[in-house]
């Protein structure tokens, strides 16, 4: 009887063990040590200006002989232990950068770790002119975005990202899944960076598809926001792009066949509708050869009172025709709508939101049903 109880113990205590290895492995817990098998840095792309004259000592603050230097993307990456084959190259939006995909404003993990604990080698980018890349070749123009007055956007910003709204004392007050207080309120705003030249999504494009090229088995693209139509670009740069995920693309233009062209829904601030860019048949093609994947999450409604609401509902309007074309043309697109599958209550930042860890979760499972999980 005495071996029997010490049996049934040492059997509880080995399912109690299994039971938490698997739950760690299933990525429930953060708390286990990450195995790095090589992390660093480096530059992608850039190009330089040559300044007339001849430099001298005598004179050495002059720019005479002397070169500008710029448009390159920083790059910082991290390859765990046995690396799936494909890795994951991250794309911020507009005015961001590669703090992004890092920790959310409360301190919660980021993607970047996320994706690294589940087995993916994973590089941040930061788009040229921005982030820590923030040498540019031209000059800031006047319709450089947010350049002109970046001093005074953290309403503007707070409502186009659907975080929240303010009450009638001005105070914010966060949708669901956005952290709660001034203090991660404060630490949201923190993470803008002004453009230190003109946006060239082509120039950004060019310098991703660089990037992706460098891997030797191809790359998954990871995009938010303004990123959108940099991922589609540079698809079709290159066919080492393996697949797209996109979290809620929108802000410039979505790529469509030139001689198939979506309706455009208009915002009520005509300047915030989605847009839409036409391109050869031949180039819109290459997005029907590789899985992509578009998550939006809630708050998005055509003719809402808050510009936010309304801005995405048109982004939202035009997603759906986008993946319809590429379905259209044998692609094989996903259009993720978070609340209508059960996930409420997410933002324009649902990568950095208290539930961040479910919607890692269902892009894992995605990848997985793709066969990008080995």
């Amino acid at each position: 009887m005495v071996m029997i109880m010490k049996i049934r113990k040492t059997f509880c205590f080995n399912t109690l063990l299994l039971s938490c290895l698997l739950s760690i492995h299933a990525g429930e817990s953060a708390a286990t040590p990450i195995t790095i098998d090589e992390q660093g840095s480096f530059t992608v792309g850039g190009s330089y200006k040559q300044h007339t004259g001849t430099w001298s000592q005598e004179n050495f603050i002059s720019e005479n002989g002397q070169r500008a230097y710029g448009d390159f993307a920083y790059v910082e990456y991290q390859k765990p232990v046995n690396a799936k084959k494909h890795p994951l190259v991250f794309q911020h939006g507009g005015a961001q950068s590669k703090r992004t995909w890092e920790s959310g404003p409360d301190g919660r993990e980021g993607f970047n770790t996320m994706f690294v604990r589940a087995g993916y080698s994973v590089y941040l980018v930061d788009q040229p002119r921005s982030g820590e890349s923030n040498l540019s070749t031209k000059a800031v123009t006047p319709d450089t975005p947010w350049a002109a007055n970046p001093m005074y956007g953290d309403k503007t910003l707070y409502v186009l990202s659907r975080i929240g709204h303010f009450d009638d004392s001005g105070k914010p007050v966060p949708n669901a899944q956005f952290p709660e207080g001034e203090k991660y309120y404060q630490a949201f705003q923190q993470s803008w960076t002004i453009g230190s030249g003109p946006l060239d999504n082509d120039l950004n494009a060019e310098v991703l598809s660089e990037l992706v090229k460098q891997q030797k088995d191809g790359a998954i693209l990871v995009t938010h926001s303004m990123g959108g139509t940099i991922g589609w670009r540079t698809a079709i740069r290159t066919d080492k792009v393996k697949a797209i995920i996109a979290y809620e693309p929108g802000g410039t233009p979505f790529i469509f066949p030139e001689n198939d062209m979506p309706k455009i829904t208009e915002a009520k601030f005509k300047a915030l509708s989605a847009t839409a860019m036409g391109v050869p048949m031949d180039d819109f093609m290459k997005l029907t050869k590789i899985p992509v994947v578009l998550y939006y999450g809630d708050y998005i409604k055509v003719g809402s009172d808050n510009v936010g609401e309304d801005k995405w509902g048109t982004e939202y309007e035009m997603a759906k025709q986008f993946v319809e074309t590429i379905n259209r043309h044998g692609g094989d697109a996903t259009l993720i709508h978070l609340p209508d599958i059960g996930i409420k209550g997410n933002s324009h930042f649902l990568m950095q939101e208290k539930n961040n860890r479910e919607i890692f979760e269902l892009t894992l499972d995605w990848l997985q049903k793709k066969g990008l999980d080995k």
